[in-house]
């Protein structure tokens, strides 16, 4: 038996590993069975290459328990390592075997799917094990070796009876992450880091029902079932972003997305299969969910991966923000694997990555919409928020999405930007030029306010994203005569005004006198008064809300935008008197001021109730002033 020395300072190599290469002790399986991988796929380019003659057999991974003997288990059939490569690539850190080999190979054969750095990755076993164990036994002819090494810098080696070509790292559990001995724990962490490795993973035995291969059939005629032991293999070494698209059709897509998410029953509305290899390599599959209105809800659904190694599911940050509502898969051996999430963000190669992404991701939109804008259209209210949500955060990306992005009415038509600024030339345009877009964020709280709209011959947009308010307020930096105002903000003839005024009927002795009479019913501070001459057809009152105000709040709200302090302050309204209509007149006229008073009130109280504003005791007293008037 030999003994020998790590040649790295221990004290001072794992304070190292937890700080800068992994968050989780957890991540050390993912080292070890990427480790078995990278042997596994070395074998396989040796014997491409004609380096190793014969057949290689089978190659799958296995990983076992031993709970009695405290033990877990990663057992490859790859290249196997003589007693000195073990002595040089574990003892001496610096060395990296799968950088020389894939310098020695690169044009020999395939070395796509070297992964690792057997190095640093195995030293994150001593994370979770008091000791650990390496017997490996080369494919050269050379005997088998058996390494050890507990907590301290020592190690020894010794022969090994190994007769079979591949490595076994045993671990001996530390007694602090005796976790890692329980069945489910391992299963969980395999489904979670190698779903999609490249190699076969076994993992233990299922069972599994079968045809009976003599053919008994049951009472029914069906063929009987048997139950056999089978291999549980727990990953797909073959998933649908590594094969071509011309190989795929739809539902391969499809089955994949439901492989990726088994609890989410919706299917996506379409996808991009990524497939780059210059300037960098890249390949993944994203797809386009049905996005609800809530945009937390739909983050951190796209895995990151290198070589098929899961790296992160957490990629705000990574990718661009709006990106994180996709779904799917990115995966590039440019991605480092080691390292954390705060060095991913200013790696210049995941840069480039994500700028990529953002315009395979906007061409993708751009060919649909020219291809079928029709089923564009009836995708277009699943995907308006994440198309929003680009524009206000990429520029690339708003450039290109000015061409597709829709913007729906209340009739149903969609229209892109220029389009609607065409069709509102002629009705829409103020007396100072603006093309003012109409728009509401509730076609049923805002009913009234539309129908009267549409009676003057005016559009009104649906944009009722939570997006709308900073969205809206973008498309008037870049429009300079483009102005949103939504339908309940003010008087048609305020949001709209022409050269022509309405005489009013009021003068100004008769607005002096019937004010503090609609004061005394609703409260001073939270509704403003004020007459404004319309048409006598419009209601007698009305609520508005004004534009500004509420769209700082909304942007407050929202994060970024909005004036500090707008998301505490109270709502306030605008209480708009009608001049012109019969029944102010009415209330005017009248004389017995308990009358005049009620007639107020419920001419007020109608105006509430329209923007759901009406509540608790001033509804009830509603409800029962206007069933005595019925009566």
């Amino acid at each position: 038996m030999a003994k020998g020395k790590i040649k790295v300072n221990t004290e001072n190599i794992f304070p190292i590993i937890k700080k800068f290469l992994y968050s989780d002790n957890e991540i050390f399986l993912r080292e070890l069975v990427s480790n078995a991988t990278d042997a596994t796929n070395k074998l396989k380019t040796y014997s491409s290459t004609g380096e190793l003659k014969g057949d290689i057999g089978d190659t799958t991974i296995e990983i076992e328990i031993r709970k009695e003997e405290k033990q877990l288990i990663f057992r490859d059939r790859g290249i196997g390592m003589t007693k000195d490569e073990v002595v040089k690539y574990i003892a001496d850190i610096a060395f990296s075997g799968a950088e020389e080999f894939v310098e020695k190979y690169k044009d020999k054969g395939d070395t796509a799917n070297i992964i690792g750095h057997f190095g640093l990755g195995f030293f994150s076993s001593f994370m979770v094990a008091e000791r650990v164990e390496i017997n490996s036994k080369s494919y050269k002819d050379e005997p088998a070796v058996l390494w050890s090494r507990d907590g301290s810098p020592e190690f020894t080696t010794s022969k090994s009876d190994k007769t079979e070509r591949g490595t076994e790292i045993i671990l001996h559990i530390a007694e602090d992450s005796t976790e890692f001995l329980e069945e489910a724990r391992i299963t969980t962490l395999l489904n979670k880091y190698c779903k999609f490795m490249p190699v076969a993973i076994k993992f233990g035995t299922k069972q599994e029902q079968k045809d009976d291969p003599k053919g008994k059939k049951d009472k029914d005629g069906n063929v009987e079932k048997l139950t056999v032991t089978v291999d549980n293999i727990i990953n797909n070494s073959e998933p649908a972003w590594t094969k071509s698209p011309s190989k795929l059709k739809d539902e391969g897509y499809k089955g994949f997305y439901r492989e990726l998410y088994p609890m989410n029953f919706q299917e996506p509305l379409f996808h991009i299969h990524l497939n780059v290899d210059y300037p960098f390599n890249l390949t993944g599959i994203l797809y386009f969910p049905k996005l609800a209105n809530n945009i937390e809800i739909q983050k951190d659904k796209i895995q990151l991966y290198s070589n098929q190694v899961f790296v992160t599911d957490s990629v705000e940050g990574i990718v661009p923000e709006f990106l994180t509502l996709l779904h799917g898969v990115i995966d590039s051996p440019d991605i480092p694997l080691n390292v954390s999430r705060s060095y991913l963000q200013t790696d210049s190669n995941v840069k480039k990555i994500a700028s990529h992404i953002t315009k395979k991701v906007a061409d993708k939109l751009a060919s649909l919409f020219k291809k079928d804008r029709k089923d564009f259209e009836s995708k277009w209210d699943d995907i308006k928020v994440f198309i929003e949500y680009g524009m206000l955060s990429e520029d690339k990306f708003n450039e290109k999405a000015e061409k597709f992005a829709l913007y729906k009415s209340t009739d149903g038509t969609y229209s892109t930007m220029e389009e609607y600024k065409k069709k509102l030339k002629a009705n829409q345009v103020d007396k100072d030029g603006n093309t003012i877009c109409l728009y509401t964020n509730d076609e049923q709280a805002h009913h009234s306010y539309i129908e009267t709209a549409k009676e003057r011959g005016y559009d009104v947009l649906i944009l009722n994203s939570p997006l709308t308010s900073h969205f809206i307020s973008k498309i008037e930096q870049s429009n300079e005569k483009v102005k949103f105002a939504r339908i309940d903000s003010d008087t048609l003839d305020k949001l709209i005004p022409k050269d022509e005024e309405i005489p009013s009927k009021l003068t100004e002795k008769d607005e002096e006198k019937l004010k503090p009479v609609i004061e005394s019913v609703v409260k001073k501070e939270q509704f403003m008064v004020q007459f404004e001459s319309m048409n006598e057809k419009e209601a007698p009152v009305l609520i508005t809300e004004p534009e500004f105000m509420r769209r700082m709040k909304e942007q407050q709200a929202m994060g970024g935008g909005g004036m500090m302090g707008m998301g505490s302050m109270p709502d306030m309204y605008n209480l708009v008197i009608n001049s012109n209509h019969p029944l102010i007149s009415k209330i005017l006229a009248e004389k017995d001021e308990t009358k005049q008073k009620d007639m107020t009130k419920q001419a007020t109280d109608l105006a509430l109730l329209s923007q759901n504003l009406l509540k608790g005791e001033d509804l009830t007293n509603f409800i029962k002033r206007s069933t005595e008037l019925i009566s």
